[in-house]
């Protein structure tokens, strides 16, 4: 079984972005990710109703990392403090090495590569300092761009459940892509 540990926590810096801890002061522009329905479209979470609600995400997303249960990243450019979206390892199976990886980007910086780059620097996290084995990303199959990010990273389809999802009164198939860990 894994021993993870994100005391302190680790901030993460690539050529253009900062994976950081989020704070309360980021409640509004978590807020403006989490309650934009364009955003939330392909997420099974409920819409943030208020800045309160982000707030309250925020203490819950910190509460998984200081229980060492779940790690999220606020995405930030190297230049400016605004969170633009966030990342990270959403569940995590210790007992078989394995983390499923999320993350969500304002539409204002699609694109770019920027989810692109996070990702890189969140898989290689995971596995050269989680000692992860495998990492796994989930995605409705209307979802193509976040397909594609998971492809271009080398991640494998594994299957493609049909409606094995529940939300909003419906049921909805998922597609499993998978990443092992680089031989050593």
């Amino acid at each position: 079984m894994l021993a993870i540990n994100f005391t302190p926590f680790p901030e993460l810096t690539t050529n253009r972005l900062i994976l950081r801890q989020m704070k309360r002061e980021d409640e509004t522009d978590f807020f403006a990710l989490r309650s934009n329905p364009e955003i939330m479209r392909f997420i099974p979470r409920p819409i943030a109703q208020s800045v309160a609600d982000a707030f309250q995400l925020i203490q819950s997303i910190n509460d998984g990392i200081r229980k060492n249960e779940s790690i999220t990243w606020g995405i930030t450019l190297n230049n400016k403090p605004t969170v633009i979206g966030t990342i990270g390892y959403v569940r995590m199976a210790k007992e078989h090495h394995r983390a499923e990886v999320g993350y969500l980007l304002s539409a204002d910086f699609r694109g770019q590569g920027i989810m692109q780059e996070a990702l890189s620097a969140v898989v290689d996290y995971g596995f050269q300092q989680m000692k992860l084995h495998s990492i796994e990303g989930i995605v409705v199959p209307q979802n193509t761009a976040s397909a594609s990010v998971l492809k271009k990273a080398g991640f494998q389809k594994e299957a493609h459940f049909k409606e094995n999802q529940f939300y909003k009164g419906r049921f909805h198939d998922s597609i499993h892509y998978s990443l092992l860990t680089p031989l050593v």
